[in-house]
């Protein structure tokens, strides 16, 4: 007996990428390189480095299947900035555009809507929660009012085909949380959840399986390897235990249109180790250090 399907019905559909880049970052100084993702997991050697060098640099998918650079951090002294640097579908990034928003590093973004982009939290010279949504053409809106525990270090990924969820941080007070924040298929960021899981900060997120997310790595004050999924409700579970090295500061893309990849990082060291992901959010033993700049504070993100 086949389902009877209404006239004029359409199943939603959401971009789901096959490639991946990563970009910018520290390394003992700050970086412009990028590395691109194949579609089969595999991170490619260093890419010359385009626009200004930073860390603390957040990225997101727009336009289905483009990406975005934003924000970040030079030091000596600490100067947060608000240029952006957009990503073609053939994963080659543009020189920098003009900042809008406040100027802010160590914030973390993602997409929704299946082709528009949020950045949000950060710090700004103080921990931030305000927010800076991403047209499908990739131009960054405004500063929009802040919603919930202002703070920096955390991660971001998307669920439910086209919403997302802000989640994790250093606040500097308490310090390390496990709140999360969902993001609506409009863009709205709602108040803090009740964290699940260990509270950590210097994580990093992605998507996987076409319509979940996974939380993984970062530091307690100990650097962990400890990941948490997310459901397409934007539940998210309690911990799974750590595969691969205990880092901080890594980043983490979708790729292979349902996979997803955690990237380089810091242990004792800046390290370019990869762990890859499956569409059922099985997170994989090290894979041998690419021939990448091994670096942390940086950002990822899918396109094409």
């Amino acid at each position: 007996m086949f389902p009877i399907i209404p006239a004029n019905s359409v199943a939603a559909s959401f971009p789901e990428n096959s490639e991946g880049i990563f970009g910018y970052g520290y390394s003992g100084e700050n970086q412009s390189v990028t590395n691109l993702v194949s579609n089969t997991g595999v991170v490619s050697s260093d890419v010359a480095g385009v626009g200004t060098a930073r860390g603390g640099i957040a990225a997101t998918q727009y336009g289905e299947d483009k990406g975005i650079f934003g924000f970040g951090s030079v030091p000596s002294p600490t100067t947060y900035l608000s240029m952006t640097n957009l990503v073609s579908n053939a994963g080659v990034v543009a020189t920098d555009t003009a900042g809008v928003g406040t100027a802010k590093g160590y914030g973390n973004a993602c997409s929704y809507d299946g082709d528009k982009g949020i950045f949000g939290y950060g710090n700004t010279g103080s921990v931030s929660n305000l927010s800076n949504l991403v047209s499908n053409t990739g131009v960054v809106s405004s500063d929009v009012a802040g919603v919930g525990t202002a703070r920096q270090e955390l991660a971001a990924c998307e669920y439910g085909g086209d919403k997302g969820m802000f989640g994790f941080g250093y606040d500097g007070v308490t310090p390390y949380l496990a709140v999360t924040n969902l993001v609506s298929n409009a863009g709205v960021v709602a108040t803090d959840t009740v964290g699940v899981g260990t509270a950590r900060g210097g994580i990093a997120a992605c998507s996987y399986g076409g319509d979940k997310g996974i939380f993984g790595y970062g530091t307690t004050g100990s650097q962990v390897s400890t990941s948490n999924l997310v459901s397409n409700a934007g539940v998210v579970a309690s911990d799974t235990a750590g595969v691969g090295t205990s880092r901080q500061a890594p980043a983490a893309t979708q790729y292979g249109d349902d996979k997803g990849i955690f990237g380089f990082g810091r242990t004792a060291t800046f390290v370019s180790i990869t762990n890859l992901v499956s569409n059922a959010g099985v997170v994989a033993s090290d894979q041998a250090a690419t021939t990448g700049t091994a670096r942390g504070y940086f950002g990822a993100c899918s396109f094409n």
